[in-house]
């Protein structure tokens, strides 16, 4: 060590290096965070628009306990920092033929709902989903989602414990296979399908286990006053009032690496020693060579490939009217088959689902006048150097507004297509990613001990954020912001 008291870097400001930021600053560290973006949040982006800021990227809370941890062993209270709204309304999902269906905070509420539109038969098809899922939820959120480096060993012995989980796991089933055994509803195999999207996955290929994901959602949606990146402002405030400091426009070239060590992060100006370094990135950028070549072997290859799903998003403001949205919608197409079909070939769809928040509507609200969206379509992820044309935004624009147009959704004024962001201006924005947003695809059953845990192959160097286990989302990166930062201040105590 260089001294009394360690110097951690931290290469990346997303929600991982934040949470990290913080808590290494709480445990005496000194903590120095280089981010090449001109401010915090990471994916957790907002855009500027006519009605105000909306947000760009994730836009609710699921799993609040994970954030009340954050800021309670860091001595304060996720109250005092941010503002929450439970949502009565988990989403409106609506169909091509006029369908309709409400999930709500209340399953009982959720089982009427479903009873009502698709028949009683199928609301004693969502019971039991509901209670597999929360069983499978419970069994797997100690030993892989809680665990820095979970290992088969340990899921062997939970199994040996609860001789019917492997059962309930469906090994051999994909996602698509599970809902196709367990809803005679085809609305609903589609509707809990697209889970496997808030991860990168598509039901086809995503693991049966997948289903779980319904949880973390059932469990309570929250949404934050001021937008999701107030949150993430709030995470960044408290770790510099702890000491942490932060850089903005400062791009990192090389992680220096000395006798097998990392002990450096080298950027445009100046080089700066690190009893550690933590890595908030795509961790396929390492893999590739982008922070250099003394680092390309801190994570495997399996790790980073193949990618996740990517997203065309747009966020604008407008003034809405003749669909009767919530503040979480989803606009499914007639046959998920030509949405994951193309998808699973690395095409994009030419009929796809949309996901549409409406962010003035949180807390039941009903605006008047000019309001916030964003619109999220599922993409392919792309190669990292693909260019985009003016003529392919404007032709993906016109699809997507054709498609809200078929649902009923006007909007004035209709958002240009300047608002659209597309999968090649992720992979620019997000180094090595390819515009994937979830970082290495969930596909097969093996997957979660693939994906690179906050230790890296090289000592002094570790990882967080979504790309790192356990996984994608604003939850999981915080859980992984967790792991690393004991990570790091039990390997510099032991040293």
């Amino acid at each position: 060590m260089k001294g009394t008291v360690p110097h951690i870097a931290v290469i990346g400001a997303g929600i991982g290096g934040l949470a990290a930021a913080l808590r290494l600053a709480h445990g005496g560290a000194r903590v120095t965070v280089l981010e090449r973006h001109g401010s915090a949040g990471g994916k957790m982006r907002t855009l500027p628009t006519a009605a105000g800021p909306v947000d760009a990227g994730p836009t609710v809370l699921t799993l609040k306990t994970v954030f009340e941890d954050l800021f309670r062993d860091t001595g304060s209270a996720l109250s005092d920092h941010v503002t929450l709204h439970r949502e009565s309304v988990l989403a409106r999902h609506f169909w091509p033929d006029g369908t309709r269906l409400d999930l709500v905070a209340d399953q009982a509420e959720s089982t009427e709902n479903v009873a009502r539109v698709f028949g009683s038969g199928a609301a004693a098809e969502f019971t039991a989903f509901c209670a597999h899922t929360r069983t499978l939820f419970d069994a797997f959120d100690g030993p892989m989602m809680r665990s820095a480096a979970p290992s088969q060993g340990t899921l062997a012995a939970r199994m040996l414990r609860q001789p019917d989980l492997l059962h309930r796991m469906e090994p051999r089933r994909s996602l698509a296979e599970s809902l196709a055994h367990r809803f005679t509803e085809p609305k609903l195999r589609q509707l809990f399908g697209r889970y496997a999207t808030y991860v990168g996955g598509i039901p086809p290929t995503a693991p049966a286990l997948l289903s779980l994901i319904w949880q973390a959602e059932a469990q309570g949606v929250w949404s934050v006053e001021g937008g999701m990146y107030a949150l993430a402002r709030a995470i960044e405030a408290r770790a510099a009032e702890l000491g942490a400091r932060f850089h903005y426009g400062t791009h990192v070239s090389r992680i220096r690496v000395r006798d097998g060590r990392a002990d450096a992060i080298v950027t445009d100006d100046a080089t700066v020693d690190a009893d550690a370094v933590l890595f908030n990135g795509d961790p396929r950028a390492l893999h590739a060579g982008y922070l250099g070549d003394d680092v390309r072997r801190a994570v495997a290859r399996k790790g980073v490939e193949p990618r996740s799903l990517s997203a065309m998003v747009h966020s604008f403001a407008a003034e809405a009217s003749g669909l009767p949205l919530a503040a979480h919608n989803v606009l499914f197409c007639a046959d998920p088959d030509l949405e994951f079909g193309p998808l699973s070939r690395g095409e994009v769809p030419s009929d796809a689902s949309l996901y549409i928040c409406a962010q003035d509507r949180f807390g039941g609200q009903t605006p008047t006048g000019t309001e916030r969206f964003e619109i999220i379509t599922n993409a392919p992820a792309v190669p990292d150097a693909a260019t985009l044309t003016e003529k392919e935004r404007q032709q993906w624009h016109a699809t997507i507004m054709a498609r809200l147009r078929r649902f009923g959704l006007m909007l004035s004024p209709g958002p240009a297509p300047e608002t659209l962001t597309l999968p090649q201006n992720f992979a620019a924005l997000f180094p090595a990613s390819g515009g994937a947003l979830y970082g290495r695809s969930p596909q097969g059953m093996m997957a979660a001990f693939h994906r690179p845990t906050v230790r890296s192959r090289i000592k002094g160097l570790y990882l967080t954020g979504g790309g790192v286990h356990p996984g994608a989302g604003v939850p999981m990166a915080t859980r992984s912001a967790a792991h690393a930062a004991e990570a790091i201040m039990t390997d510099l105590s032991s040293t």
